[in-house]
């Protein structure tokens, strides 16, 4: 079991001793305040009285039962016939998990079985006000490799696996242990079910995961309630068995001797399980295509989510599955379950993401700069301005030919490349461009004439027009101030 990181012992323990029971359990009138000496708590005049009334000796022997389902835990004792009756019960502060056995540390899970409780066991020094060990593991639960430590019984109002009571409830609870260990008593039992195993309960939880388990238990949940006295337990073949005769000794994890129940107790549970039986099938029928919904720890939180207001942090109440659980159409829970299991799959893997960027980042500390751009950006240049020209270049006789660019030809035969040919003018109708030719020569001498080169152009029909333009002529030198 794991116990709170958050504060020191010492705070643990200041904080806790102001848990109340108001709102749980208001038949119980201790006022933690007055009391001097915990371990030395002397129980209520009412419940002596109680005692008497029931014909119960204050140091007679006890055994404790829990029921998850319903919260709460019962105080039986023995009247002067041996016979178990019960004396109080208690509202359980708060249980973690869900109903079904412990099976490993850190699962949360109260346990579920037969507990012997010796002196030993009993804590007064716990950080949870008082503390009664449970034994976990037991002889069943380590021959079914089951394992956890320090499942307790305790104050505070606080589970991580444990069962908890308030304060003034663990201190009612711990002097009768006391007081029967006074008495004599060799060791306490502790039997722990989910719920009470009734013909309707069973048949509710008959789909649960663990409804072989807890027909087991139910075989001695049934003689006690028939017998009214605690069941003889032992282990064999990993197994509970209860109020055996034996052959031999027994071996949790080996063969069972050649066993056999009493005569006396297997008359009265034949009669037992005909009535049981029939109320089982009645049961069947009343939740023919209806499943019951288990609801989580954090459901149960919810229903009592109210009691927590103006109370320690430490005060943490859980609430019973009666409460918050439902029947529903299977159908309907399948669909449920599919819902929670996607969402905590979503949940899962956002605290995957959310690690591995702490992990790459350092905790926040460094955050990684991004990488350049691999694809190269254009390079922008700026415009060439031409040289200006002075005011007597106006005048110069060897003022450059505007030179025009030649004109794109189309010509029918070009290839379908995409590309466009440049040619000379002389090439598009030498017949009447030749003069025009010479002519240029004669004016343009001296000058250097540009090389032309040519590419294939583009498919067009044969009705393409061709299109020519002449260069335009030198402007005279005395028209550069008329029009």
């Amino acid at each position: 079991m794991r116990f709170w990181n958050l504060f020191a012992s010492a705070a643990i323990v200041a904080a806790l001793t102001g848990c109340t029971n108001e709102a749980l359990d208001a038949t119980t009138s201790v006022d933690i305040k007055s009391v001097k000496n915990k371990t030395e708590y002397q129980v209520s005049a009412p419940m002596v009285k109680k005692m008497s009334e029931l014909g119960m000796q204050k140091q007679a022997p006890i055994a404790l039962r829990i029921f998850k389902e319903e919260g709460t835990l019962e105080v039986w004792k023995a009247n002067t016939a041996n016979r178990f009756q019960l004396l109080k019960t208690y509202k359980i502060c708060a249980w973690s998990g869900k109903l079904g056995p412990k099976v490993k540390e850190g699962d949360r899970q109260a346990p579920e079985g037969f507990y012997p409780l010796f002196p030993r066991q009993m804590n007064p020094n716990s950080n949870y006000y008082l503390a009664i060990n449970t034994g976990y593991p037991n002889a069943y639960d380590k021959a079914n490799g089951r394992q956890g430590t320090h499942l307790m019984i305790h104050g505070a109002c606080s589970s991580s696996g444990c069962y908890s009571m308030t304060d003034e409830q663990m201190i009612e609870i711990f002097a009768l242990a006391r007081d029967s260990f006074k008495g004599g008593q060799e060791s306490v039992q502790l039997q722990a079910f989910p719920f009470r195993m009734t013909a309707e309960n069973m048949a509710r939880h008959r789909d649960n995961p663990n409804i072989d388990f807890w027909k087991m238990l139910k075989v001695g949940y049934d003689q006690f309630e028939v017998t009214k006295r605690p069941p003889e337990v032992n282990v064999c073949e990993k197994k509970y068995v209860f109020n055996q005769q034996a052959s031999g000794p027994f071996n949790p994890g080996g063969q069972c001797p050649a066993m056999s129940t009493p005569p006396a107790l297997q008359v009265a549970m034949s009669s037992f399980e005909k009535s049981y039986q029939t109320d089982y099938d009645k049961a069947m029928k009343k939740y023919d295509g209806m499943v019951w919904y288990e609801p989580s720890e954090a459901e149960r939180k919810a229903i009592v989510a109210k009691q927590r207001v103006g109370r320690e942090l430490a005060y943490a109440p859980t609430g019973n599955s009666l409460d918050a659980g439902k029947m529903m159409k299977a159908s309907d829970l399948e669909k449920k379950i599919a819902d929670q299991k996607e969402a905590e799959e979503t949940k899962q893997a956002v605290e995957i993401q959310k690690k591995e960027l702490e992990k790459a980042t350092d905790g926040g500390k460094h955050v990684p700069v991004p990488a350049a751009n691999p694809v190269p950006q254009p390079v922008m240049q700026a415009a060439v301005e031409e040289p200006k020209k002075s005011f007597w270049s106006l005048f110069s006789k060897s003022e450059p030919e505007l030179q025009m660019p030649a004109p794109v030809v189309i010509t029918p035969d070009q290839p379908a490349s995409g590309q466009q040919a440049v040619v000379p003018p002389q090439a598009q109708e030498p017949a009447k461009t030749s003069k025009q030719t010479r002519a240029t020569a004669t004016t343009a001498a001296g000058q250097q004439t540009a090389a032309v080169a040519t590419a294939p152009a583009p498919d067009v029909t044969p009705e393409t027009p061709v299109i020519t333009e002449e260069p335009p002529k030198k402007r005279p030198f005395w028209k550069i101030w008329g029009n």
